[in-house]
């Protein structure tokens, strides 16, 4: 099995935000020719924001990565992952509402322990 990247997602619309994400990471699945390479939780309500986790296989970054070639590069973040969550909120940002997308290990090992 794949390593997966794990991505905290949180959304003040759970089902706008969700039916968005899917739609994005189908159309790159079409795109590289990738299959069932993500899934994602159902979504815990609180404080006004639905939190869920997306985890998408490392291999179909990677097939974004050779596919964009020195575009990718020219994403802001630092790394492939972080680069791909800036990838994947420009994609996203017209099509839901507040949202925001973290990397689930960062969030849990973070100084501030909001996780």
């Amino acid at each position: 099995m794949d390593e997966r990247m794990h991505i905290n997602v949180s959304a003040v619309d759970y089902d706008k935000t969700s039916k968005a994400l899917t739609r994005q990471l189908s159309l790159l699945e079409e795109m590289v020719h990738g299959e069932e390479d993500f899934v994602m939780t159902d979504s815990e309500f609180a404080f006004g924001w639905h939190f869920f986790v997306l985890s998408v296989n490392k291999s179909l970054i990677q097939k974004l990565v050779d596919m964009m070639g020195p575009d990718f590069e020219k994403l802001r973040g630092k790394g492939t992952e972080k680069k791909f969550l800036t990838w994947l909120t420009n994609n996203l940002e017209n099509k839901s509402p507040r949202f925001k997308l973290a990397i689930k290990e960062e969030m849990e090992s973070s100084k501030f322990g909001i996780f």
